[in-house]
């Protein structure tokens, strides 16, 4: 356990933020590694992957309630210095992992066949979505088990394990993609099913790294069968604070849909430039998550303590950082964003649309930076109601015009794109306006307090 409630802000949240940003981008790597041997197999198969990969939000979703609950009320307990509650909460997370393993197996199947034929812009992309869903839905059921022992050790501030366990998962992941999807070695190339089934390999080998590492290790959070009966009070504190930031994850999962819906009259290419463009977005976006996953077991241990002034200080280093690293990235991406998406395909068509999306979408970057920085300091005060607010707002200034766009003539692919821009900038200043009610009444209830 790392004591977040004393020391130098700035230093705390560089030491939380450098593994987190290494872990996520060997998580994201994940992806690329998978889209970079599937582009090999041509365009349906990029576009089935990348449409097939939008479950992947609702994975993401659902492991956001998981994870973020356990971190929070870890990070709480911690800085209360009350390592019963920590422990419960642990057991109790891993029970629910194991519940929503069960019902993402079962639904997964269920639902796989009419979503990717929803989706696809043509049937060699649906039948490639659904065989890639098929074969990876066993590894997005094992990362609730993955998400629950790495958010127990982020909220006693400790980071560098679940980075290491990352980090040797994707090395497994992308020795594993080249013999499974193009048959090295054996032969026996397997295509979109092999990259399914190297992840979920992979996935399974990191849940088993990390369950040894809690036996051996781990003093702080323990397994303990004691606690591994259901206590629905604990469940309630979880969800509580989780749902919100998962269902922000489920209204991504919204808009990529719409997305997707909108783009289909312009073909598998179309889909395929957006595929590689918002894959490419999602690393690009990793320093800013990375400091944001920071900014939550650092201002959660603070806010446990009652230290306010401090909860203060590391939004002020978080928004910093994070807005000064998304400046330099989005000038790259003005620069040469044809070079991020080159390495996955050559097909000039391809190219030509995720080069667009990245070099419009880039004048976001700063604003998407400080939405993760204000849902990280609410996760951390354990209200989560309002990020999803800003979230949801997007449902209106995105959803519904983007529609209505599609329906005009000469509809463009970057009306989509600007429309993008737009309303996250004002996201952004929904979600600082309402950080900043939030520490107000934070700073009144304390008076009230010292008055008492």
């Amino acid at each position: 356990m790392q004591d977040l409630t004393q020391g130098p802000i700035s230093g705390h949240l560089v030491r939380l933020a450098a593994p987190i940003a290494i872990g996520m981008l060997f998580q994201t790597l994940y992806v690329l590694v998978d889209l970079y041997f599937v582009a090999q197999l041509g365009d349906a198969a990029i576009a089935g992957v990348s449409t097939a990969g939008n479950v992947q939000f609702i994975i993401m979703a659902l492991t956001q309630v998981l994870g973020v609950g356990t971190m929070a009320l870890i990070a709480q307990a911690v800085g209360r210095k009350d390592p019963a509650d920590a422990n419960l909460v642990f057991n109790q997370s891993l029970l629910i992992a194991g519940a929503c393993m069960l019902v993402t197996l079962v639904v997964g199947y269920a639902v796989t066949g009419p979503y990717t034929r929803g989706l696809g812009a043509d049937a060699a992309t649906s039948a490639a979505g659904a065989t890639y869903l098929h074969w990876f839905l066993p590894g997005m059921g094992l990362q609730f088990a993955l998400v629950a022992m790495g958010s127990a050790l982020r909220g006693t501030g400790i980071a560098k394990p679940g980075m290491i366990v990352q980090v040797l998962t994707v090395l497994l992941n992308a020795l594993l993609a080249p013999i499974l999807i193009a048959g090295w070695i054996t032969h026996r190339p397997l295509g979109v099913a092999g990259a399914g089934l190297a992840s979920s390999i992979s996935i399974a080998a990191g849940v088993v790294m990390m369950a040894l590492y809690f036996v051996r290790l781990e003093k702080y959070v323990r397994f303990d069968a004691a606690q591994c009966r259901a206590h629905f009070a604990t469940w309630k504190r979880i969800l509580r604070i989780g749902l919100p930031p998962g269902g922000e994850f489920a209204i991504l999962f919204v808009f990529l849909g719409i997305i997707y819906l909108v783009i289909r009259p312009f073909g598998a290419e179309a889909q395929a430039g957006f595929g590689v463009g918002s894959r490419v977005m999602q690393a690009i976006f990793l320093p800013a998550m990375a400091v944001a996953f920071a900014v939550a077991p650092l201002a959660g241990q603070n806010v446990g303590a009652g230290h306010l002034p401090r909860v203060r200080e590391t939004f002020r280093n978080a928004a910093l950082l994070g807005s000064s690293i998304m400046l330099l990235l989005t000038l790259f991406c003005q620069w040469r964003p044809e070079w991020l998406v080159h390495g996955f395909t050559s097909d000039p068509a391809v190219i030509a649309v995720g080069a667009d999306y990245l070099r419009i979408i880039s004048w976001n970057f700063v604003a998407q930076g400080l939405i993760f920085s204000c849902s990280g300091m609410f996760q951390a005060f354990g209200n989560t109601l309002p990020p999803l607010y800003s979230s949801a707002t997007r449902l209106v200034t995105f959803a519904l015009p983007a529609f209505w766009l599609s329906t005009r003539p000469g509809f463009e692919l970057k009306q989509v794109w600007f429309l993008s821009v737009a309303t996250v900038t004002c996201q952004a200043l929904l979600s600082l306006w309402l950080l900043r009610g939030e520490f107000r009444q934070r700073v009144g209830a304390q008076l009230v307090r010292a008055a008492g």
